[in-house]
């Protein structure tokens, strides 16, 4: 977001501010930020809720009081005299507190008669610079204050704001078209995957069908990196909390674990919330060589965080997280060919899917050296191999100083799905703290025992998020090897079902995914039925195809490609699943 485009938005909150103290003198005003795509207030209109029509009325209201906002005008002032244009509002009190305990200046700006409490970020000629149809008023939302359940519910009212009226119905069209490609609506309808309220919320349960995305999915991931060198490894999906203590992240995500009770021993168990801590002791079972350097571990497999409930939402986020995930154990020397290695294993995983990819490079922040972890000549060559990789792998990137984590700088590859909207997906990270917590180490050609660095790798990532993100960039309509169904074949009538039955067997036998429909609806509805499944091929079957042993083709996309004998049709298919294409 651009700086004016954000200080547009934040004004429009405070618009919004002013026209709902026009409408609701009593109602108590709160915070009112820019976000990505507008802004929002939340306000506390004392437990009732907006009328029918409250927001119409609210915008008429916003852009009838624009035309006077010609120029904001701001004042420092005392905590008293802040506290006293603010008396009867607990929450604006409760601000300017904390202000004052900051030690920071207190603020007042004021724009069109309207005075708020802020800290600056505005347009400067509000009439000038905002288009009256850039902007409307979206929907109202519950929002505790200051985020807490604790605290008073609030109404948070949502606003859109965009340079002009050409980009806000551009993302008016793409909001709607996101919502006709939403996962959830999606894998009901294709009957992919579903929740269970005995089951848990945030535990996903998936279909014959869907779970042929998941492993086809994880079977190609997996195929991309057993070729280059992984080694598959197995581990158990509870451990001893003094693992996680070792690695730091008992300390740091504690609160976020699932907790397991021994009837036999006294042991505190947990569900494991990550995999890397087991792939390290995996790792540390026996003296290892610079000669057996790299070691890389692959794993497909479940882990187990306790998400809050209102963030769940369908795939996207939630408490069973399966990871395609590897762990990388190599010295200094090596990180060039491994990333390189790792870039074309990610290309090539994304380009198959259909998915363009960029590169976001964290580094560590120059100005806050003491922040991070490790040494310092290693990370710049780190960084510069992560540079240096990015280049030659012909994929657009940018730097990200100050985005690394304590413990290594990290590779993100950024995936734009189909109607434009940007995904973090892949992720490659650095480790230079772990394997020292955990003191694994292996033998340098001098005799020395050297630690190795680590690397994270998560190709598809959380399985479950990545088939949210690709169920919405493909609609449902899956490439061929990976679709649920491949081939759905349909006689025309009773005639031509042993013939029907015979081309469901041969694929079958292929290995093909195929399903016969020889019930007792028309043609017609069988195939709309079909194409409503978004099955890639149908194969109709009539007296002329069963006479020539042929198959009339239908391509969901392609439409009517002609007839074909069935071998031909066999072949070139089963050619298409092999290759991927």
């Amino acid at each position: 977001m651009s700086d004016s485009l954000e200080h547009i938005r934040h004004t429009l909150a405070h618009l919004l501010a002013q026209a709902v103290q026009e409408h609701y003198p009593q109602a108590k005003l709160t915070l009112g930020p820019a976000v990505d795509t507008g802004f929002y207030y939340d306000i506390d209109f004392g437990g009732k809720k907006l009328p029918d029509g409250g927001l119409a009325e609210l915008e008429v209201t916003m852009r009838k009081n624009l035309a006077s906002w010609t120029a904001f005008t701001h004042e420092e002032v005392s905590k008293q005299d802040a506290l006293k244009k603010f008396e009867g509002n607990p929450y604006k009190t409760e601000l300017i507190e904390e202000i004052s305990e900051r030690g920071e200046k207190i603020t007042l700006y004021t724009c069109g008669g309207f005075t708020d409490l802020c800290r600056g970020g505005h347009a400067e000629s509000p009439a000038k610079e905002i288009a009256p149809d850039s902007f409307k008023l979206d929907r109202v939302a519950g929002a505790y204050w200051r985020g807490n359940e604790k605290n008073t519910m609030l109404t948070r009212i949502y606003g859109l704001a965009f340079a002009s009226k050409q980009d806000l119905d551009a993302y008016l069209t793409r909001r709607e078209e996101a919502a006709k490609r939403d996962h959830r609506r999606l894998g009901k309808e294709l009957d992919l995957f579903t929740f269970s309220e005995l089951v848990g919320s945030g535990l996903p349960l998936f279909t014959p069908k869907g779970t042929v995305l998941r492993e086809e999915i994880n079977r190609f991931s997996q195929e991309l990196r057993l070729k280059r060198g992984w080694e598959k490894v197995w581990i158990p999906h509870i451990t001893k909390k003094d693992l996680y203590e070792t690695s730091g992240h008992w300390a740091k995500f504690g609160d976020e674990l699932f907790l397991v009770k021994s009837q036999e021993t006294d042991d505190q168990l947990v569900m494991k919330p990550m995999n890397c801590p087991h792939h390290q002791q995996i790792y540390a079972s026996r003296k290892r060589s610079y000669k057996d350097l790299p070691i890389k571990y692959l794993e497909t497999t479940t882990v187990y965080r306790d998400e809050k409930a209102g963030e769940l939402q369908g795939l996207s986020r939630v408490r069973s997280i399966t990871q395609d995930d590897s762990h990388i154990f190599c010295r200094p020397d090596q990180l060039d060919a491994i990333y390189a290695e790792i870039l074309e294993i990610v290309k090539k995983f994304y380009e198959t899917v259909g998915m363009p990819l960029s590169i976001r490079l964290s580094y560590r922040d120059p100005e806050t050296p003491e922040k991070y972890i490790g040494d310092e000549a290693l990370w710049e060559k780190a960084q510069t191999i992560l540079r240096e990789t990015a280049k030659g792998a012909g994929l657009e990137y940018f730097e990200a100083p100050g985005e690394a984590a304590f413990y290594g700088p990290k590779i993100d590859f950024i995936a734009t799905d189909s109607i434009g909207r940007a995904w973090q997906v892949a992720t490659a990270q650095l480790d230079f703290v772990q394997p020292a917590r955990f003191e694994i180490t292996y033998t340098d050609s001098d005799g020395t025992e050297k630690t190795p660095i680590m690397i994270h790798l998560a190709i598809a990532g959380s399985i479950e998020r990545f088939l949210s993100v690709y169920i919405e960039h493909t609609a449902g309509a899956f490439p061929t090897w990976l679709s649920p169904v491949q081939v759905k074949v349909l006689p025309v009538s009773d005639k031509q079902g042993d013939y029907a039955r015979s081309i469901y067997e041969a694929l079958k036998a292929a290995e093909v995914r195929v399903e016969l429909d020889d019930s007792a609806e028309t043609l017609g509805k069988r195939i709309r039925s079909a194409k409503m499944e978004k099955i890639p091929y149908l194969l109709v079957v009539g007296d002329q195809e069963k006479e020539a042993g042929t198959v009339t083709v239908e391509h969901r996309e392609k439409g009517k490609i002609g007839v074909e004998p069935v071998e031909t049709f066999i072949a070139k298919l089963t050619t298409e699943i092999r290759t991927r294409a």
